[in-house]
């Protein structure tokens, strides 16, 4: 997958602006905290919240994404860290006051007890008072597969359940998808 990733990557900016939807959430954030940005390909959702004044760490397996995203963060002076690394073995969640995850969850049959236990352990390990944010496809029954796993042991706060499109276009080819933003607290 790394190789592949790498080879999309060649492409800056592949997936274009982040979701105005979550760049909201974060501008009205009133805690401007510790940023883990799992699965951050070429860092657009952590670019633009270091942008706002958030302290980010981006975690991605794409040595080309991490590299393109620490290019721009160290030119803008940004507080922005890029690790090349495996988001199922990272085991520093405490150390942050948000966890995102954006467009990494599919639910696929192989991936999915994978998915379900990384959500279940970031959930266990962040602090009381951290936020989960989650960005997924709104289709079949992958939101109710999502709030399963993050509230495998009790029922949390959510703070935002948000709907919207994202509108993906590239290379003349456009396409529209149903997304939901959950924002949870701990």
């Amino acid at each position: 997958m790394t190789a592949t990733y790498d080879k999309y990557y060649q492409t800056e900016n592949l997936f274009g602006e982040p979701y105005p939807e979550l760049i909201e959430f974060f501008a009205k954030n009133p805690r401007k905290g510790k940023v883990l940005d799992l699965g951050c390909g070429q860092g657009r959702d952590a670019i633009a919240l270091a942008r706002l004044g958030y302290s980010v760490t981006g975690i991605d397996n794409s040595k080309v994404g991490i590299a393109q995203m620490d290019k721009i963060g160290q030119n803008e002076n940004l507080n922005l860290v890029g690790q090349v690394g495996d988001i199922y073995t990272f085991d520093r969640f405490s150390e942050f006051d948000i966890v995102l995850m954006d467009s990494m969850f599919h639910f696929a049959k192989k991936d999915k007890e994978k998915e379900i236990g990384l959500i279940k352990k970031i959930v266990s390990e962040i602090r009381n008072g951290s936020l989960v944010v989650v960005c997924i496809q709104d289709k079949s029954d992958k939101v109710q597969t999502l709030n399963k796993a993050i509230d495998f042991d009790r029922k949390y706060k959510r703070l935002s359940d948000k709907e919207f499109k994202y509108v993906f276009e590239e290379s003349g080819h456009k396409s529209e998808t149903e997304y939901r933003m959950i924002v949870i607290e701990k």
